[in-house]
């Protein structure tokens, strides 16, 4: 335990951050160089007569089969087409409006993550993603204790983006309201360069470059090589940001399995404008708060990571895939937590300065037996995952100074872990039944080092375990070859983070003993149907929960949880995609009705959740009159939303339509694709998304009005 009552800040932090990213950097290269060297024999030549070559398939917690008519679950795809389609590709929030259940709402902050919520679950979180799990090529963004981050995802490498809703949720672990997965595109059959410059109207410049292609001497599989920059000058003042993201990706052979290893790298810093009051939404809708001008609030990240997987069919037609990942996550960030507020001897700080490693481990096999009428197919596995972070705090002032780096306020080393073991059974009764079971049992650990320790201050470390099994079923009936039903039921659960078990009501900081794990209780009607280019689907979902986990209280810079006593979220979601000729029309609605029940402290039984939409709609009309050209409108609607407990400040609903226009023509051998969007063309001002429970009021945080993007891709190929 280090006495630090008066400790300036450590003169070796950046020794040390260099030294952790220097060995996980290690580990990391020593990973891909063990995967590279061990397949390249793999990679060249023919395989031995009779042997069987597996498509490539990163596995998660479960395995889908391809055609979507066969999960009784609600799961929806986002194709590379509509990812790329006249679109700057910079966050998730362009392309899951297409996805109903999904609220995605761009901050337009680039020192946080846009917000994402899945039928209600993870809209009260004020950075981050909480409540719902995701995955980048089956390497989990999500850490052990459910909170996740998409700064890091490239999109220009994207394949499609999956989402999956509802109780089989469970079987991915910490969670509640669904599992978004981004996949990346496998590498082409031949050498490819992509270079895409791109320009917008808020002082935007973005640039990408892709290579990519098969190995040499023409082995199974290949290597793709995306990266990103850009800088902003940001609509609203104190928001500029820079972001330079790459990713690496390798595939190949190994015996009659496949391997695959993927490597992501992020650096980021943005200024962080923070929210709007009401008063002052009204008077500058683009103005930064009056405190992240004074305290100059910033966020600056790094992350790398690298995974892989190998999948290796054995005897009996058992297939085993086994997966590790490994990464690091530097974070920086200065708050505007007022002087006085930090008087308290407990107080953390205004600046967060943390650095995480982590890393996982899962096993998993799959028979998947002979799927006629009895067939049977098992998949069983083990996942393990631990987050280790140093988390400091400093005062974010030196006299009267302010927004700089100030005494040291908080020192501590925090693990959380995780084991799960899981199980999922297919069974196919009839011809054209379809029977799926599973069960999950995780384990999640949370230990706290305290190593700030003076007379004011005392120990306040500790460890806190919470345990869960969530069984999940489903029963699906194929009308027809295009048509499918299905019912399911199961349970969920969520865990607090690390964040909102870090105070206790009482004022004391340590872990919070008194807080709960949320639990759910789902169940879920729908209908699906695909004939050709055309798809229809419909949902019915009743979600009841006990234990949410709210704000408790929120000021001085400490946020502090508790648990309700209870919530329900039920609606409907509309999905459907009609292409006939040269014209194509998509929509997405959800109608969904959250609200706590019963009452809990000052909050009435019945309140609406803060941060969740009623009604919630995307639609798209697209027009590809011939020679490469592809003209788009599209229009998003969202419902009010409240932005508190109480339900006494919310943000209006509104309606935006954007246009588009997408050029592709060839010139001397190369491919030019060249796009216009046009964003909020009816020049509205809304609110783009609610800072839920914000303890001063500004709650807003406004999107631009009328904006535009302009980017042009060559791609050459040979």
């Amino acid at each position: 335990m280090n006495s630090a009552a008066a400790q300036p800040p450590d003169a070796g932090a950046s020794r040390v951050k260099k030294q952790r990213w220097a060995r996980s950097l290690r580990v990391g290269m020593g990973f891909v160089a063990g995967s590279l060297l061990g397949s390249i024999a793999f990679a060249q030549g023919p395989l031995p007569a009779g042997t069987v070559v597996l498509d490539s398939v990163v596995v998660t917690a479960t395995w889908v089969p391809e055609d979507p008519l066969n999960v009784p679950a609600a799961i929806d795809r986002v194709d590379r087409g509509a990812i790329a389609r006249a679109q700057p590709r910079l966050n998730l929030a362009e392309s899951l409006p297409r996805v109903p259940g999904v609220l995605a709402r761009d901050r337009y902050n680039q020192a946080q993550d846009i917000q994402i919520s899945v039928r209600g679950f993870g809209a009260r979180s004020t950075f981050g993603v909480r409540g719902v799990q995701l995955y980048s090529d089956g390497i989990p963004a999500t850490m052990p204790d459910g909170q996740g981050q998409v700064s890091h995802f490239v999109l220009d490498a994207a394949d499609r983006i999956e989402v999956l809703r509802g109780p089989f949720s469970a079987l991915y672990g910490n969670s509640s309201g669904g599992v978004i997965q981004v996949f990346s595109a496998d590498p082409p059959s031949q050498n490819e360069v992509r270079v895409g410059p791109l320009v917008a109207g808020s002082g935007l410049m973005r640039g990408g470059l892709s290579l990519m292609g098969p190995w040499p001497g023409g082995g199974t599989g290949g290597y793709a090589v995306d990266a990103l920059t850009y800088t902003e000058d940001g609509f609203r003042d104190h928001s500029a940001g820079r972001r330079t993201a790459g990713q690496v990706l390798a595939k190949g052979r190994l015996g009659p399995g496949t391997w695959n290893v993927i490597a992501d790298l992020l650096d980021a810093r943005a200024d962080d404008p923070q929210g709007l009051t009401q008063d002052e939404l009204a008077v500058d809708r683009e103005a930064a708060s009056p405190g992240a001008l004074a305290f100059d609030t910033r966020k600056t990240t790094r992350q790398q990571q690298i995974g892989g997987r190998v999948e290796q069919p054995l005897a009996d037609s058992f297939i085993l895939s086994l997966g590790a990942h490994v990464g690091a996550r530097e974070i920086e960030q200065f708050l505007s937590v007022p002087v006085a507020a930090q008087s308290n001897p407990l107080h953390g700080g205004g600046v967060v300065d943390l650095d995480r490693d982590f890393w996982g481990l899962d096993a998993r096999g799959r028979w998947p037996g002979a799927f006629g009428v009895g067939g049977l197919a098992i998949t069983a596995g083990v996942e393990y995952q631990v987050s280790d972070e140093r988390r400091r705090g400093y005062e974010n002032f030196v006299g009267s100074e302010l927004g700089v780096k100030g005494e040291l306020r908080r020192d501590e080393d925090d693990r959380v872990s995780s084991t799960d073991e899981f199980a999922q059974v297919e069974w196919a009764p009839a011809e054209r039944w379809r029977a799926h079971a599973g069960i999950r049992h995780s384990d999640v650990h949370f230990r706290s080092q305290d190593n700030y320790i003076t007379v004011d201050n005392p120990d306040d470390s500790g460890e806190l375990t919470y345990r869960n099994t969530t069984p999940v079923g489903g029963l699906l009936w194929r009308a027809t070859p295009w048509m499918s039903l299905y019912a399911n039921g199961g349970e969920g659960f969520e865990t607090p983070t690390f964040s909102e078990l870090a105070y206790r009501d009482d004022g004391t900081s340590g872990l919070n003993p008194d807080l709960r794990p949320a639990g759910s209780d789902n169940v879920e009607l729908g209908l699906r149907a695909r004939r050709t280019r055309d798809r229809f689907g419909v949902a019915w979902f009743h979600i009841r929960t006990d234990d949410e986990l709210v704000v408790s209280s929120s000021q001085g810079g400490r946020t502090t949880y508790t648990n309700a006593a209870g919530s329900v979220r039920q609606g409907a979601e509309l999905s459907g995609a009609i292409a006939w000729s040269s014209w194509r029309f998509a929509v997405a609605y959800t109608y969904l009705d959250a609200h706590f029940s019963p009452a809990f402290g000052a909050v009435d039984e019945g309140n609406r959740i803060p941060g969740i939409a009623r009604h919630n709609g995307w639609a798209e009309l697209g027009w590809i009159p011939g020679g490469g050209l592809d003209l788009a409108v599209s229009a998003s609607a969202v419902d009010r939303v409240w932005a508190n407990d109480a339900n006494s400040a919310s943000a209006p609903g509104f309606v935006l339509v954007d246009g588009s226009a997408e050029e592709s023509y060839r010139w001397a051998g190369v491919l030019f694709i060249g796009f216009v969007r046009v964003r909020n063309l009816l020049d509205r001002e809304v609110v783009g998304s609610v800072i839920v429970n914000e303890s001063n009021g500004r709650f807003y945080e406004p999107a631009p009005e009328r904006s535009w993007f302009a980017g042009i891709t060559t791609v050459l190929a040979r």
